[in-house]
């Protein structure tokens, strides 16, 4: 189980010209690996995880999510490839506000077919695991910033992926929740053998990750360890 981005480019219309969103970007992340994507705003971490998610084609280079390359495929074998492979981490949680937390991870479930009263026994095992069975009933609006977020985490692993990208979980946190939900990505993802990626423009968070690459402009130095 990884992810591997192989001689990724990216290019978007820019009047007459185009404008390098990636540039010939390799990158490959092991299962139960935590890489974090650091660079300031516009240096192409959004791209990439876009790419990395599937819902962007590059102009070159490849894509393989867990021993598929993704060129090729059609917008159904694609969208089902997200289904089963992907978990994506939004940067706003955008929970449903009539639904409870446990019920959050319920609807991702269904939409993989399976049967309800075992949906709700992975969710709450998901909700113990992100340390929100005491929540479990509560709506978004009786939560926290950070109990919403380890919503946001244990939903996108509702459907066990073998992926997880990550957008910028910390933005909205402050010091010591962001710390909390960087530990507790960096916990789930070894628990869990997933191929994680967390891209954020912030490196304070990032001393539990187990690597670091830099993007400037497009260009992804190679993983480093931290420190």
């Amino acid at each position: 189980m990884s992810l591997n981005l192989t001689g990724v480019t990216l290019t978007y219309p820019d009047g007459d010209s185009r404008l390098t969103a990636l540039d010939d970007v390799t990158l490959e992340v092991p299962a139960g690996a935590l890489i974090a994507v650091a660079g300031p705003s516009g240096s192409g971490k959004s791209s990439l995880l876009a790419v990395a998610a599937t819902l962007i084609s590059p102009d070159a280079g490849t894509v393989d999510i867990d021993g598929t390359v993704t060129t090729g495929l059609n917008r159904g074998e694609l969208t089902e490839l997200r289904r089963r492979k992907i978990g994506i981490v939004f940067q706003q949680p955008n929970l449903l506000p009539s639904l409870t937390a446990v019920e959050q991870l319920q609807v991702m479930a269904r939409i993989d077919g399976r049967a309800p009263a075992k949906a709700r026994g992975a969710a709450m095992e998901l909700l113990n695991a992100v340390g929100l069975t005491p929540q479990a009933e509560r709506r978004p609006h009786q939560l926290s910033g950070g109990q919403r977020q380890r919503v946001n985490i244990a939903r996108a692993l509702m459907n066990e992926p073998t992926v997880l990208l990550i957008d910028e979980p910390t933005s909205a946190l402050d010091h010591d929740r962001g710390a909390a939900i960087v530990d507790l990505i960096t916990r789930l993802t070894h628990e869990r053998a997933t191929a994680t990626v967390l891209v954020t423009h912030d490196r304070v968070h990032l001393a539990a990750v187990d690597r670091i690459a830099e993007v400037h402009d497009g260009r992804l130095s190679a993983p480093a360890p931290v420190g």
